[in-house]
């Protein structure tokens, strides 16, 4: 195709998926719009993906896994734009190809012209393998393997075959978690071609960020003891790790940095989001190389805000309330741990959680048997709310956590969370699968500001 033709049809889908776009925001009220535009272009144009990223001077950055990607993904693009580069990626978490090529029509110019050094996207794992059928990647960052979404990818040695096969794609350099057995065994990472390097934990916190397996093998501690402590014997790095998580000292992290400790002061809450806070600074540093500027990036690093949705915090009622993320057992075992952590620090919080089963949600909920919620009992949960309200409850109950109110309905039940809050005096959290967490922020767009994430 000539240089002439390929820009009048880039122009042609161009204008397409902006029209989609646009059609989807109108019936969407103004908000919206990531998943039509992307699924016309896809279908319209599938080369648009590969034309368009293929300009990058610097390539493409994947960054997948089970757990992190969007605060991670967050991460990184903060970092290597406080570095000079411009950088494109899918801000809204939306990681389907879809969600890719929806991010592109708002970055590029009609004729398909992108300004940008460098694309970090956020991609889920089965999509991810979908996306290097178009784009080899520069670099791929691989967070975790967990068990999650059991209807999508089943046990977790599937995902981890998905990840390996984006891995093999990498053309620069793979960076894996180095506590994760399946992304550490010489099975995944002697068929590689690109470099490897990676990021971890001290063995003083391992007992705080367990494996899948350890999940799985033995009985965790109370989200309310689980501190750094007693080391638990795991998986041991290929090389020597590019960042390693030492210490946790509140929002204080001890961090080995090429070999270098280093201490931080992290403004982003969450004990998850400090690792996440390692693998982005591992990955970033592999792409900027060993005349990095480290000082400055770990600057950057300590100014980091969470991505929507993913311990975002709003002001409601004159209160904070918070929004913990969960859709895994890993996932909402570390926001347990967060919640315990905060309690200790600032005082007991007024609880919900909102549990949907949606195709993004995953339709199997037989996981939250698998998460220990024993350390609630003693403030317990003011309202359940969500399509799976009353099965959240009934799990609650068998580990004697007292509820407040179950309510379906995910606007009644924020209000019965704000008359709990205004009764007991307390901030507020909650605990969210993802498309509860969607809906659950336009309800709070009307009460007070939100970040408008969608475009």
């Amino acid at each position: 195709m000539t240089n002439l033709a390929t820009t009048l049809r880039s122009s042609a889908t161009i204008a397409l998926g902006r029209g989609a776009r646009l059609a989807a925001r109108l019936r969407g009220g103004g908000s919206g719009g990531t998943a039509l535009p992307g699924l016309v272009v896809e279908r319209t144009d599938p080369a648009f993906l590969g034309r368009m990223l293929a300009q990058l001077p610097r390539g493409v950055v994947v960054v997948s896994g089970t757990n992190g990607k969007t605060t991670t993904t967050k991460m990184i693009v903060q970092l290597l734009q406080s570095q000079g580069l411009k950088v494109l990626t899918n801000r809204t978490g939306s990681n389907f190809i879809r969600g890719v090529l929806a991010s592109l029509l708002t970055e590029v110019d009609w004729r398909g012209r992108v300004d940008a050094d460098i694309a970090v996207l956020e991609l889920d794992e089965a999509h991810a393998v979908r996306f290097i059928q178009h784009v080899r990647p520069q670099a791929t960052l691989l967070l975790n393997v967990m068990r999650d979404q059991l209807d999508r990818f089943g046990e977790v040695d599937y995902t981890a075959s998905l990840l390996h096969q984006v891995a093999q794609a990498t053309t620069g350099v793979v960076v894996v978690n180095q506590d994760d057995p399946r992304l550490v065994s010489p099975d995944f990472l002697d068929t590689l071609s690109a470099r490897t390097a990676s990021f971890g934990i001290g063995p003083a916190l391992r007992s705080v960020f367990l494996s899948d397996d350890e999940l799985h093998t033995a009985r965790t501690s109370q989200p309310t003891a689980a501190r750094p402590g007693e080391a638990v014997p795991g998986p041991m790095s290929p090389s020597h790790p590019t960042v390693l998580l030492e210490k946790l000292h509140g929002q204080e992290v001890t961090l080995q940095v090429r070999g270098v400790r280093r201490r931080v002061s992290m403004t982003i809450r969450g004990v998850h989001n400090q690792l996440n806070a390692c693998a982005a600074l591992a990955l970033t540093l592999e792409i900027l190389g060993p005349k990095a500027d480290v000082s400055s990036v770990l600057d950057e690093l300590s100014r980091v805000e969470p991505a929507f949705g993913r311990g975002e915090v709003v002001e409601l009622d004159g209160r904070e309330v918070e929004l913990s993320l969960v859709k895994n057992p890993a996932g909402f075992r570390m926001g347990l741990l967060t919640a315990a952590q905060a309690e200790a620090e600032t005082g007991p919080e007024t609880l919900m959680v909102a549990i949907n089963d949606e195709y993004a949600d995953g339709r199997d909920m037989s996981w939250l048997w698998d998460v220990e919620f024993a350390g609630l009992r003693e403030e317990g949960v003011a309202v359940v709310t969500g399509v799976r309200a009353w099965d959240m409850a009934l799990r609650l109950r068998y580990d004697e956590v007292p509820v407040g109110a179950v309510e379906p309905d995910l606007a009644k039940a924020l209000e019965v969370l704000r008359a709990a809050s205004r009764r007991d005096g307390r901030r507020m959290r909650i605990f969210t699968s993802y498309t509860a967490m969607l809906a659950l922020r336009h309800h709070l767009g009307e009460l007070t500001e939100v970040e408008e994430v969608m475009k």
